[in-house]
């Protein structure tokens, strides 16, 4: 490539060459479709919204059904009570939510990225706003490339203000989720938010208007790394959003009258409509590239142009790579699910599942931590018994209130003696109980010897733990 002079003469060899490394962005304002994966998307955002804004609100046993109070280290989800120990439960709904993207991924290609997706939700939620109060596609460019104007200031500032409205409902639900959210609501209407609060509900407020608002495409493009490794869960058998050549080309302009195949034409009208209404700009007809969240939108364009010609649907649609090159038809998708990668990844997915369920169902309410007092590891009594001295932690993860008596094992004639035979605990509250174990000196073999405590509701038999620790001889 030459540098070029201002009268067209080719520059001298060693002038610099100035050269864009980034193409500077086109806003994309998407045509409006309908269809049937429209209505599904539709759907799905309204699903969506109303649990993640309804849930909040939901009470359960007098007090809010999901809620991860941070300060208390509890987290409630309906009739459950997570504490900071029940960690694992995490890491296993983490798990089972990694393989189900792998298995959706592998099946159907980017099925989260173009329903159920934030980013791909709230862009539609705004759009749905844009298209409202701006006009259609056309007139939402004539906006842009129109002067600033009294009408232009209106429809903008109209739009802003309803977006702010609901990213700062949306990040007071957020923040719903960490502070009752009747308290959080009384908090905003008395304008005594504490600093976090008032800071989470700006930022994620703020998020939200800006990812939803004007990044849009990017945040798939350049910021999501699930648009990177996504082709590595993809393989010849995966469904994806497609552009079948071998019956749309040659592509071209035809009236609805042309015999397209006399005319040596496939049946694609080159009519673009699949690059208007696509969120991210691209033109599905140059193959499957990784902008692409899969959303369908250009299906329903495409299918209602080919309603139109009176052509066939199915030019754009979801197919595998296989039926595209003739390995087998489109009947046979199905038969292609249940393939070695999906079975590894449902084999997997129900082993686990039926492990946290089983782990969940099984769960007892009850933990038990033992401190041993560090001043003396032992200590001889009047009576020439060794004693030694433990502090039990009960916490009741219940929902009931439940009375606790403690037991120990592990050597012969052992004697527990704490300041009550019975301990009483409220619902989700943690106990300390100091407790002693005496023991014979004939009985005991050994330095250190192994003992447990056994803490046993006395209202419910299935609520029993029992915890090792150590005994310490002379």
């Amino acid at each position: 490539m030459k540098a070029v002079t201002d009268d067209k003469q080719p520059a001298p060899a060693d002038t610099p060459i100035e050269q864009q490394l980034y193409a500077i962005r086109q806003k994309i304002q998407p045509r409006s479709v309908h269809g049937v994966f429209a209505s599904w998307r539709i759907a799905l955002v309204l699903l969506t919204q109303v649990l993640y804004y309804g849930l909040p609100w939901l009470q359960w046993d007098s007090r809010q059904a999901v809620l991860f109070d941070l300060a208390a280290r509890k987290f409630y989800i309906f009739g459950l009570v997570f504490w900071p120990q029940d960690f694992v439960y995490l890491t296993g709904l983490l798990i089972l939510s990694a393989l189900a993207l792998f298995l959706f991924t592998a099946v159907a290609g980017r099925l989260w990225c173009g329903y159920a997706c934030p980013q791909t939700v709230y862009t539609e939620i705004f759009m749905w706003v844009e298209n409202w109060l701006e006009g259609d596609h056309l007139a939402r460019r004539k906006l842009d490339q129109s002067p600033w104007n009294a009408n232009k200031l209106r429809r903008r500032g109209l739009k802003h203000l309803v977006w702010m409205l609901i990213a700062l409902w949306t990040g007071f639900t957020f923040v719903g989720y960490f502070t009752p959210i009747q308290t959080l609501a009384a908090e905003v209407a008395s304008a005594s938010l504490g600093p976090w609060e008032t800071f989470w509900i700006l930022f994620y407020g703020f998020a939200t208007w800006g990812n939803a608002g004007f990044m849009r495409e990017q945040v798939c493009k350049y910021m999501c790394p699930y648009a990177r490794f996504q082709s590595v869960m993809f393989d010849s058998d995966t469904l994806t959003v497609t552009y079948d050549s071998s019956i749309g080309e040659p592509r071209g302009p035809r009236s609805k009258k042309t015999d397209y195949k006399a005319a040596g034409l496939g049946t694609c009208v080159d009519c673009e409509v699949c690059v208007q209404v696509c969120p991210t700009g691209i033109d599905i007809r140059n193959g499957l590239q990784y902008e692409c969240i899969g959303c369908a939108a250009c299906i329903d364009g495409c299918d209602q142009i080919m309603d139109k010609m009176g052509y066939p649907r199915g030019l754009i649609r979801y197919t595998t790579e296989n039926v595209v090159k003739g390995n087998y038809p489109d009947s046979g998708i199905l038969k292609h699910v249940l393939r070695p990668r999906t079975i590894i990844y449902s084999v997997l997915l129900a082993l686990i599942s039926g492990a946290f369920v089983w782990s969940l169902a099984t769960r007892v309410p009850l933990r038990v931590d033992v401190v041993r007092d560090r001043v003396a590891l032992s200590k001889e009594t009047d009576e020439g018994m060794i004693e030694n001295v433990y502090r039990l932690q009960l916490i009741n993860k219940d929902g009931r209130p439940h009375r606790y008596t403690i037991g120990a094992q592990g050597i012969a004639g052992l004697q527990v003696v704490a300041a009550t035979r019975e301990i009483a605990a409220a619902p989700l509250q943690t106990v300390d109980i100091p407790v002693s174990l005496i023991a014979d000196p004939v009985d005991l073999k050994g330095r250190s010897i192994e003992v447990s405590f056994t803490v046993q509701a006395i209202d419910d038999p299935r609520i029993r733990q029992a915890v090792a620790t150590k005994f310490f001889n002379r």
